[in-house]
Order: C-alpha cells, then structure tokens, then sequence
C-alpha cells in the first residue's frame, strides 16, 4: 500500500491556507493558481479556466484505453466563519463551511501520490476540480465548456465529506443518493385597497395563506407515500402597512425529490393549485419554476465497485437512504457513469453540520479520503488494490 506518510502535513498546511483564503463560485483565481501550480508541480499536464475557474490535471500510464475522472469542488460559502481557528477565513462573509478545502487537498493528495507512483495503471486519470458547487451549477458550465469531450471518462467519481457519519466510513448508495433541488416562485396580484373597506379589494394575503395551506397537500395526496419528496414553503413577501391591503404577494420554496417522474407531478399540481386559488380568489397568479439541480443518481455497478474498493481502506456502508441535499456533481452523472461517495468525518455527539459557522474540514479523515482517491484509480485501471 502506497505511503502517505509524507504527504499528509503539507497538505494540512496548504487545505489550512486555502481554508483561510475562501473564495465563492466562479470567483476561485487564488484557489485554482495554487492548485494548478501545485499539479505542474508533480509534472502533470494542466489545463485552466475550464467553465469558468475550473481545473483539470491529467495523468496517463500505459497504453490502455480506460479512463477515469475524479472530482473536488472549489468553492467556499457566503457565510461568516465563527470557529475562532487560527487559520479561520480572512474574507469577511465567505467561508469554507462545506469542507470543500479538504476535498481539494484529498484530490491533490492523490495526485501526487499517483505521479510518485503509477505502477501498473494502465489508462488515464483526470483530476477534476470543479468551481462553483454551492448552487451556481459549475459542474454543468465545465460540462458544457467541453470537460468530456477533451478529458473523456468512463467512470467518474466525486467525495463529500458527511459530518453525521463517523470519521473514517465510507458510504454510498446504488440509484439516488443526493435530492434533486427546484426552487419556485407565486407572484398573486390584485386590487389593492383600504384595510377597512376589504371588499373594494382583492385580497392577495388571504389568497396567500390558502395557498401556502394547498400547497402543502401535494406530498401528502398526490405523491405515493412510498416515494421520497418534499415541498418547502420558505418566503412570504407582501405589504408594508397596517391599514392597507397590498395589491400582490410573493410566495418562495423549494422541492425535493429523487424520481424525474415525481418531479413532473409536483410541478404539475403546484401550477394547477396557484391556477385554481387565484380563479377562486379573483387574483392572478404567475408562476416561476426552476429545476436548479436534478437529482444525484448513482450507476449501480460504479457505486458497488466504490462500495468493494471502500472496504480495503475504511469502514464500508451501504447508505440506506438519500439525502434531500442536492449536489450538482449530478449533471455529471447525468452524461458519465460513476458515483457519489461519503467520507465520514463526525467526531463526538453532535459535530456541527455542513453549512454551520461553526464546521471545519476534519483533517484527521485525509488520509482515508486520498488512499479511496487511489483503491478507485488503481481498481478501474487495472492494478491490484
């Protein structure tokens, strides 16, 4: 087995600087200038500025055709970090409070340890590191900017960290394991008038309050109960004073789900509801729906091979469920067989959750997460694991 033994402190130090150093989605130029100095560095062939602020390091061993791709995202979070570290962010208002500094560090981990080393590989290996995850699609602009075409995959693979597994497992799932994430918005306008005189108006808040009430009832009574969705209400807007009934309300959400088939009939109903409580409330109703991410859907054979691979350097779990969480290393999955995995990082009773201002990247995990970076490559490409 490969020994990282000296690589594991200089990556601490460089995902430390990158952690204090934060960037947000498309805005990566120090992550990514250190990133592909760092790649050029082992003499791997680097490219930049794929969908965006993307980079990808390639490694070619033998004569074979295989290839595999491995993915880390890049971006930090528009939050404001409270952990008192002493290589807490020096960005006011962004932080890495998704551990995607780590995910970095584990990637480049294993790409120097595959250029130090690639004995028996017999194929390529494309080291992905994807700018703007945290909801600004990056995975989908690298794929549109040509990542397959130019970097051609047949598997590709990408770890998250998970703060509610124990540190050092390993889970992942066949089929969905990651929601797909819609986000909608009712605009309800009418007549706007006195609050003493409601009956010279439409009133859109009333409107409101029965829609956010029937919108409810889709999962309920129109989603079998064995299909795994939900529906969130999470914005209201309207009206600025106590005497006056405002002439339109916005209502905001979001739905989860894991079945395109379950989707559509959301979205279906969601537009015959706004349609039928606007009819009833004489207002009109405008919808906006955005089907942001689709859902992370595992190839069954990439993830059981993950899930084999996983049991020679952790502890292997079959995830039970998906999460509602969305990820949009979905769009890759969408055009290239692979998986989705978790790396487990939780330490004690309650360790704080991705997105907490209180959450850091567990450093003491990096090493599992680089040795499954390499069990992968070497497993597809034909050497012994």
């Amino acid at each position: 087995m490969t020994d990282l033994a000296g690589l594991i402190a200089p990556l601490v130090t460089l995902r430390r600087d990158i952690h204090a150093h934060p960037e947000l989605g498309f805005a990566e130029h120090r992550t990514a200038g250190v990133l592909a100095e760092q790649l050029r560095a082992i003499g791997l062939e680097v490219h930049e500025g794929i969908g965006g602020t993307g980079v990808v390091a390639t490694l070619r061993a033998g004569n074979g055709a295989r290839s595999i791709g491995l993915r880390a995202d890049m971006d930090a979070l528009p939050i404001d970090e409270k952990t008192g570290l002493p290589y807490a962010s020096t960005i006011p208002g962004c932080f890495h409070g998704c551990g995607h500094d780590g995910h970095m560090a584990m990637l480049l981990g294993a790409a120097q340890a595959l250029a130090a080393d690639h004995g028996g590989l017999d194929g390529t290996v494309h080291f992905i590191f994807q700018p703007a995850e945290e909801g600004q699609g990056g995975a989908k602009a690298m794929i549109e900017d040509g990542l397959f075409e130019r970097f051609p995959c047949d598997r590709v693979y990408a770890l998250h960290n998970w703060p509610s597994l124990p540190a050092g497992t390993i889970a992942t799932r066949a089929g969905p394991i990651m929601g797909a994430a819609d986000r909608f918005t009712i605009l309800l306008k009418g007549k706007g008038g006195h609050a003493a005189i409601p009956h010279d108006a439409n009133d859109v808040v009333l409107a409101s309050a029965s829609m956010v009430q029937q919108l409810h009832s889709i999962i309920a009574r129109n989603i079998p109960a064995s299909a795994n969705a939900v529906l969130s209400i999470t914005q209201i807007h309207g009206g600025q004073a106590f005497n006056v009934i405002p002439h339109e309300v916005s209502i905001g959400g979001t739905v989860r789900s894991f079945d395109p088939a379950v989707q559509d009939r959301i979205e279906q109903r969601l537009r015959q509801i706004a349609a039928g409580v606007a009819a009833s409330f004489e207002v009109e109703a405008s919808v906006e729906y955005t089907r942001y991410y689709p859902a992370t859907i595992n190839d069954p054979q990439a993830a059981q091979d993950a899930l084999d691979v996983a049991a020679t350097v952790g502890h292997a779990l079959r995830a039970p469920e998906p999460a509602a969480t969305s990820e949009d290393f979905s769009f890759m999955l969408q055009v290239r067989p692979g998986a989705y995995i978790w790396l487990g990082q939780g330490v004690g009773d309650n360790p704080p959750p991705l997105h907490n201002p209180h959450y850091d990247f567990n450093d003491g995990v990096m090493e599992t997460g680089i040795r499954l970076h390499l069990e992968l490559v070497r497993h597809w490409l034909g050497a012994a694991a």
